[in-house]
């Protein structure tokens, strides 16, 4: 086990000099007290109860991008609730996962409104003499969970012991006025993320409505009127095939070359350019079949079926695995953008999982995505459908971009202000 040497006299260690003034190492143990459930104190299946009849037991998967969800909960007695009163749950304690996959995962407990508790794999900072704030943020911070993953032992199942958690070190100021400073700061940042996850979401509903009354032939925009008339993939595209493996014909990935699109790229979010690699020139000459360019729809056929993703215009010249299918649209009478959108529908995603064979990995064939219907109106009007749906993408994309920003920036206040080399006080 990597274990950290013990830091007898926080405010002497051989780095305190690189603090600034007012600034000293605190230990964990000597500014809360940690408390988890133990021993004989697990659970038994007699402890878990339906919802309504006991407290929630806190989870790592209650956990969520540093903020607690009760999305999915589970409840255990309240006789089993009573015999911890050290860890049942308020607003301001600080809990983090000791235990599993996730371990090192920690919240600040925020708007908590029904009794809780925790399961065995958590733990909770309690009897605070910090700024509570602040010491979630430190509990979050890059250098307090490097600490946690180089004490964790276990391979499959790493984990912490308590005694552990207390010896790790941070930098504090010494001014409670300083913690309160970084502490309103960091949460302010916190706020714009969670504001613009929450317009993101808005959004996306918005875009689902509007796409059910768009693209269901329920009605016609303005101007516009007609059948519409059903067809099927394949008498609007070339010939929808899919893509193959380079490492099947003998050759090996690169580290620059022509981009290598996985299933993993065609993401419920869009396309995820960081899941992609590289071949060589001779790779892709082996491979032709599986080339993709500017404007191809790409749907996946294996594993977490029917996503759905088409390539900008623009987009360079790339191949794709076998587990995604190509289809690109040489009708002229047919909107690639209006397609596209016909098949991010949930409706088609529906369908296609209703159509899967094999249960360890699901799959549908090329030849039943080929058959797959879409109903088109006339083509002015699918242009315009698509053109509607295509600015809510641009709007929810520009938002994606502004969250990805706001995350990048609170990272970078984290390292500053969590150091002191950025001083508010």
């Amino acid at each position: 086990m990597n274990k950290l040497a013990p830091v007898l006299d926080p405010t002497k260690s051989a780095d305190s000099a690189t603090l600034p003034k007012g600034w000293r190492y605190q230990l964990i143990g000597d500014v809360c007290k940690i408390f988890g459930r133990i021993g004989f104190r697990g659970y038994t299946v007699n402890d878990i109860v339906a919802e309504g009849q006991g407290a929630i037991s806190l989870s790592p998967s209650n956990i969520q991008a540093g903020r607690i969800t009760l999305a999915r909960n589970t409840f255990i007695s309240w006789e089993k609730w009573e015999e911890s009163p050290e860890i049942k749950i308020e607003n301001g304690d600080i809990i983090l996962v000791k235990t599993g996959s996730t371990v090192g995962k920690a919240a600040i407990v925020r708007g908590l409104s029904v009794p809780a508790t925790l399961n065995p794999q958590m733990v909770t900072f309690k009897r605070r003499r910090i700024n509570e704030t602040f010491l979630g943020y430190v509990v979050t911070s890059e250098d307090f969970q490097s600490q946690l993953a180089a004490t964790a032992v276990g391979g499959a199942i790493p984990t912490l012991s308590q005694k552990e958690i207390a010896g790790y070190r941070f930098a504090c100021p010494e001014d409670p006025r300083e913690q309160e400073a970084i502490a309103e700061a960091l949460s302010d940042a916190d706020a714009l993320i969670e504001g613009l996850d929450r317009l993101i979401a808005k959004k996306r509903l918005i875009k689902q409505g509007a796409m059910q009354d768009l693209l269901t032939a329920k009605g016609h925009l303005q101007g516009f009127s007609g059948e519409w008339v059903p067809r099927p993939l394949s008498s609007i595209s070339s010939f929808i095939t899919k893509g193959a493996t380079p490492t099947t014909y003998g050759f090996g990935w690169e580290a620059h070359g022509i981009l290598f699109l996985r299933s993993e790229c065609v993401s419920p979010r869009g396309l995820d350019l960081s899941q992609s690699m590289f071949i060589s020139e001779a790779a892709h000459r082996a491979i032709k079949r599986s080339e993709v360019s500017g404007g191809d729809i790409l749907i996946t056929i294996t594993g977490n079926v029917g996503r759905v993703v088409r390539l900008p215009n623009d987009f360079v010249q790339a191949n794709i695995n076998q587990h995604i299918a190509r289809i690109r649209i040489t009708s002229d009478e047919v909107n690639a953008d209006f397609v596209f959108h016909q098949l991010s529908r949930p409706d088609y995603l529906k369908h296609f999982n209703s159509i899967v064979t094999g249960q360890a990995y699901p799959q549908i064939s090329l030849q039943q995505v080929r058959e797959a219907e879409i109903h088109f109106p006339e083509a002015a009007e699918q242009m315009a459908i698509a053109e509607i749906l295509n600015d809510m993408d641009a709007e929810i994309q520009a938002l994606e971009t502004r969250l990805d920003k706001a995350r990048q920036v609170k990272e970078g206040m984290m390292q500053n202000l969590l150091t002191g080399r950025i001083r508010l006080v």
